[in-house]
Parts: C-alpha cells; structure tokens; sequence
C-alpha cells in the first residue's frame, strides 16, 4: 500500500508514524510545502519571550529522525496542488520550479489552518505579522531583535493574542491590544472576562477595544495605525485575529466540506471519498454534547485524529469520540480555562440552559499564597446535565478543567458530579473543591431559580 499524507505537522507526522508501526513495510510518503515538521506551534509566545532561546529548540522530531529511524519518505518543499481522487493522483511543484506527481492508494490531508489576515490598506506592510507557523515565528523573532522594537500593537484578543501580550512584555515591549469587539473572552460572564482585562492592564497593556482599524501606514520604520477615530504609532503589529481551514484542495477535488469551510470527516476521519481522509486543523469533527458538526482546531485533536487516520488506512479500527473544545491559556499570572458550551452557545443549541459564577480559594482556608479560584458552571434545566464550564484563577484553574471535561464526555448531571469523591489536602484545595462548591450552588439555582445569593452566602462559601 502507497500511503500519501500532504502536510507534515501533528496531523500528517501523527498519521505516518502510527502507520509505519502498523505495518513497517507500508510505503509512507509525506509532502510537506515548508521545511518545517512536528515542531511545537503552542510554544512559540513563551519561546519569543526569551531572547536566549533558539526558536527552533520548539522542533520535536528533525526529518533525519522520520527518514532515517521510521522509514518514512518525507519530502520538504513539496507543494501539492491538484488531487485527482478519480485517477488516484496528486500533482506539485518542488521548492517552485519542478513539477511533480505521484500516485496513492490511501491519502490523508492534513493542511492545517492558515492565519487570517487583514483585509485593510496597508495590511502587507512591513513589522506586520502573524505568529502560526514555524517560520511565523522566526520572522516575528528576528524582527524584534533586529528592529530593536520597544511597542506593539496586537489586532486580536484571541489565544495567540493574549499569550503574546505577556510574552511582548516580558520582551520589556509597550503593549496596546486592540479588538473589534467591547469584551475580552466573551464565552465567558463579565465578571470573569473582567479579571483578565485587570490583569492585562496592571501589567502596562493598553486596550483599545471595541475601535476599528481603517489602514496601517509604515513611516520612518515605524506603523501608523489609522483608527476609526484616532491614531497610533508603533514598531510592530502582530496580527491575531483567527485561522480557516486550508480545504481548497479537498473543494477543488469534490470532497464535501463542513462547517467554516474545513473539510466534512466521518468519526473514522474518512471524507466523503473513501480513499482520501483528512485530519487535523483543516478538517471538522463533531460536538461530544450535541453530536453537530463542529470545527474546533486544537493541537490534541489534530494528533489524535492523525494518529487514528495513520491505523484507519488499514482497517476502520480506531473511531474517535467528539469534541468540546476544552483549552488553556495563560494571560500573565492569571490561567484561563473552559470547556463545553457558553451559556449562549447552550442556548442556541436548544437546551435551556442555566449558570452559576462562584468565587472560592485555591488553598484550605488559613493555608499560605492562597488565592482566589473563579468556577463559571453551565448546565440544562430540564436534564440537569452539566454543559459548560469556566475556570480562571492565579492557581488551580488550569488542571481542574480536566475533572470538568471528563463530566461532559460522559454526561454527567450536576448531581452526580456535585457527588465525585474529589482529593483534598489543605495545600492544593479546601475540603470542598471549588468545582464542587459551584456544582452545590447551580444545584440550589436550579431548584430556586428566583434565589440570589447573599453577601454572607458568599462568606460563607470562601471559608469553605
């Protein structure tokens, strides 16, 4: 069997590395247009924040390793631009000037995802970037050092914006972020998104939300950004405004796509031609909740359904489970967790959905560098299935939305989980986890919807 894959990230290295395990003698064969694989993109804010780190100490697996150790015939400067699913066939061209093709039995896209880019006058300027690939990252690198930038201007408040928020200001770089929205984390209630705002801005960032950019000019090597109704002046601008699925491809070659334009998968990863599967940042998958389609790019996901694409070539053996959308990030000292659906998310998804925000304590009550844990639950009404939920704190929030996404795989109510016999020690929690305290507090809302908790009620939950 000829096995073809076009990308080599997580997905595609994933996908050949599991089959070559499968079966040693399967001819693997990777086409990868960068010359870039398997390398840590989720590392590269925290590795730009080190002026001493090498921005390819994020390469996990250098392609000596895949060929030499693997077998795995991975070929760098391919550029696939043509699938002929009919004849079986692929067609490239090689680092820019030779064209190529090459025939499969079995193929896998795995292009990933592409960083948005603005559509505004002057949005190819030069200091304006993105951070996505690899290659991103060195230009975003280099350009700091060599510019000798002391302020940025970040268009984005999503993950990658707000991690290089604090990666910029550990660089001693002003920080102004700006969004075409009036809210940080909108998925989750103000109170919440608030203390990431706080944050942001003790630390020195300026936000400018809720202002339109109308054109970037680059003068004297520095970017005049034109607002709506203002100005600014900065050396660079970092462009964080999303990523879509890179599925021309798999159009021109009539594979049916899904939602946002990423390409429609079965739980096998098959797309709707047999022989062709997809996985990854360019392909959909489906909600763990609600069964929908969804498309959610996330680095677990795409190593998950590349490495059970890699066994599925052989046989349908491997069928993955849905999604939620479970992710972490860091915005200065504070972490920032969810999973699941927002309480509007819930809604539009039919279920009648209700919340709970509590405030508690990372720590048993009188332990030392206590800190306080925000826990935000979603659930139905009617089922009492939890949906949802939200951690932020300085401590404990990151690792505690696990516990809360294995309760929604497994559709759990908000009483059974209020029942889940939690560790506790005084060091790591109060007797009742915060999770626990939040799932008591949306059982008693649920009972007593018209109920609002008192400031004792409060008190009373901190000393828990």
């Amino acid at each position: 069997m000829k096995f073809v894959i076009i990308g080599g990230d997580a997905a595609g290295m994933s996908a050949a590395s599991k089959a070559k395990r499968v079966d040693k003698y399967v001819d693997v064969v990777v086409l990868e247009k960068t010359f870039d694989v398997s390398y840590s993109a989720c590392g590269m804010p925290y590795n730009i924040a080190d002026p001493d780190r090498l921005i390819d100490d994020l390469i996990v697996r250098t392609p000596e390793v895949f060929r030499e150790e693997q077998g795995i015939d991975l070929r760098l400067g391919h550029e696939v631009l043509r699938i002929d699913p009919k004849e079986k066939m692929i067609e490239g061209r090689l680092n820019d000037r030779d064209d190529f093709q090459i025939k499969y039995d079995k193929l896998l896209i795995a292009t990933g995802a592409r960083a948005r880019k603005l559509t505004i006058p002057g949005h190819d300027a030069p200091g304006v970037l993105v951070l996505r690939s690899l290659q991103d990252g060195r230009r975003l690198k280099s350009y700091i050092e060599e510019h000798e930038v002391r302020s940025a201007l970040i268009i984005g408040s999503g993950y990658i914006g707000l991690e290089m928020a604090e990666a910029l200001h550990d660089r001693d770089i002003k920080v102004f972020l700006t969004d075409i929205r009036t809210e940080l984390a909108p998925w989750m209630p103000h109170e919440m998104a608030n203390l990431i705002k706080e944050e942001l801005e003790s630390k020195g960032a300026e936000l400018l939300l809720g202002k339109e950019i109308c054109e970037l000019r680059s003068v004297d090597g520095s970017i005049e950004v034109i607002f709506r109704d203002s100005e600014l002046k900065v050396d660079l601008v970092l462009v964080g405004v999303g990523v879509e699925p890179c599925s021309e491809l798999a159009s021109e070659a009539g594979l049916e796509l899904g939602p946002y334009r990423s390409i429609a998968v079965d739980e096998y990863l098959h797309t709707s031609n047999p022989d062709i599967f997809a996985a990854g940042d360019c392909s959909d998958a489906f909600h763990a909740i609600t069964g929908v389609r969804v498309w959610i790019p996330l680095a677990l996901r795409a190593n998950r359904a590349g490495w059970a694409a890699g066994e599925n070539i052989f046989s349908d053996s491997v069928l993955l489970p849905g999604v939620l959308g479970t992710s972490v990030f860091k915005v200065m000292d504070y972490e920032v967790a969810r999973t699941g659906f927002s309480l509007g998310e819930a809604a539009i998804a039919g279920f009648d959905p209700v919340e709970e925000l509590i405030r508690s304590r990372s720590k048993a009550h009188g332990h030392p560098n206590n800190q306080f844990v925000y826990v935000h639950l979603v659930a139905d009404r009617n089922s009492r299935r939890l949906l949802g939920a939200n951690i932020v704190g300085k401590e404990g929030a990151a690792h505690r939305i696990d516990a809360l996404a294995v309760a929604l795989h497994t559709g759990m109510t908000v009483d059974a989980f209020f029942n889940c016999d939690l560790a506790y020690a005084p060091p790591f929690s109060p007797v009742w986890d915060p999770m626990l305290t939040a799932a008591r507090q949306l059982q008693k809302k649920i009972a007593f919807p018209e109920k609002k908790p008192t400031f004792e009620d409060e008190k009373n939950l901190l000393l828990l």
